[in-house]
């Protein structure tokens, strides 16, 4: 019986301490398995949105000088990088040949020009013949016979022809001689325009070939120091708001890996309309202008383009994480959960493979698109998280702006769990 009550006590006893260690144990254990949130605060400054795109430097203008006529290459004036100015002397090619051609469509135009002058001179002596003739003919018709009349008449038409052919061979040595000094004005290649030689393609002795094209022996770039341009591809998606920023005059800012300190500013130039499809992918071309006094900017560089499409100063701004995270339903507020069913049912439907939203009709495309700014941020409430709901504008890499919203500078979001 005394064996019973001592067990009966200790029994009591253990009893009463568990009871009394229960509380700050299950305390203890509820906040060690608590979920530990990281933070960010509401912010205010300014946002700019801007796409990014990969381009080429390129000069505004390549003129590439070729040769009219074939020889070798007797001496070079210029090299790489050379400054030329406008009728500058580029290149020399060998004249000797054309020099005789010259020549000898000279010496073709002098005999042309005497041919001329000796059927003059028959033409004369016939005409004075025929005259005679007539004279004669006219005191007695028997002094000569209609045979011979005709004779003399018709020598001298015929004389009067070879009068005109010998004046057009004038004319066709004429133009042999103008065609053969231009061809060896050829000889002396000069530059078209003012400019820097950014390539050239030939060396001292090479000889050149032109019968069946125009050879490039040089590409001079002029004026590249006051204006050069930068091709960028743009995603079709996007061409919308580059449309938009150059109406607005919007600057593009842009590095190149030779100077990764410089940045670099220019301006939308053009769009141009001819596409590029290429993987499916469609991009167009975006010209962007921007001034070089230092020259660093060479053609063919790699350059990476921020084209700023809009901007907002001053607003308030929440971290793209807050925007991003997604909480689990027993770290929510009761009235809060039914957020987190609706996303959840539109997240199971789109995994599983429903194709109701590739079905939607353009006008319900546009709206769901008006409706899709709308988003919810979690603040911690308590040992629950709350649901505000916010209207959001521009975004950026890394903050996104709040058009309307419970939401104040300084208020701590939720972005995600330790």
């Amino acid at each position: 019986m005394k064996s019973l009550v001592k067990w009966f006590l200790v029994l009591g006893v253990l009893g009463t301490g568990g009871a009394l260690a229960y509380s700050p144990i299950y305390t203890w254990w509820k906040t060690r398995t608590a979920p530990q949130f990281r933070t960010a605060p509401v912010v205010r400054g300014d946002i700019v949105s801007v796409i990014n795109a990969t381009g080429t430097v390129n000069p505004v203008l390549s003129v590439r000088v070729g040769s009219f006529v074939s020889g070798p290459v007797a001496r070079l004036h210029v090299d790489f990088n050379s400054r030329v100015k406008k009728d500058g002397l580029l290149v020399e090619i060998e004249p000797d040949i054309y020099e005789a051609i010259q020549a000898r469509d000279e010496a073709s135009l002098e005999l042309a020009k005497a041919e001329v002058g000796r059927v003059q001179a028959l033409l004369e002596q016939a005409k004075n013949d025929e005259k005679r003739a007539e004279r004669l003919r006219a005191k007695n018709p028997d002094y000569l016979s209609d045979s011979e009349m005709d004779k003399l008449h018709f020598n001298r038409v015929s004389l009067e022809a070879q009068l005109r052919v010998a004046k057009a061979q004038v004319l066709q040595a004429e133009a042999s001689l103008r065609n053969s000094k231009k061809n060896l004005n050829y000889t002396k290649i000069k530059s078209p325009v003012d400019g820097v030689v950014i390539d050239r393609k030939i060396d001292e002795g090479q000889t050149l070939v032109a019968q069946f094209q125009v050879p490039d022996l040089f590409v001079v770039a002029p004026d590249l120091e006051k204006e050069i341009h930068v091709y960028a591809s743009v995603d079709e998606a996007d061409v919308g708001l580059i449309r938009e920023a150059q109406r607005r005059n919007e600057p593009v800012y842009f590095t190149v890996d030779a100077y990764p300190d410089d940045l670099f500013e220019g301006r939308i130039h053009q769009i141009r309309m001819n596409s590029t499809v290429k993987e499916n992918v469609v991009t167009y071309n975006v010209v962007v202008s921007t001034s070089n006094p230092d020259l660093k900017l060479l053609p063919g560089m790699t350059a990476k383009l921020s084209f700023q499409v809009a901007k907002r100063p001053g607003v308030l701004k929440v971290p793209n994480a807050a925007l991003r995270f997604y909480p689990k339903p027993p770290m929510v507020r009761d009235e809060d959960k039914k957020l987190l069913e609706a996303t959840e049912e539109e997240t199971t439907e789109s995994a599983s493979g429903d194709k109701s939203a590739d079905a939607r009709s353009a006008v319900q495309r546009i709206l769901d698109r008006k409706t899709s700014n709308r988003r919810h941020v979690w603040v911690l409430e308590g040992e629950r998280l709350r649901a505000i709901e916010v209207v959001v504008g521009l975004s950026d890499h890394k903050h996104t702006e709040v058009v309307s919203g419970d939401v104040e500078e300084g208020m701590e979001l939720v972005t995600s769990v330790k």
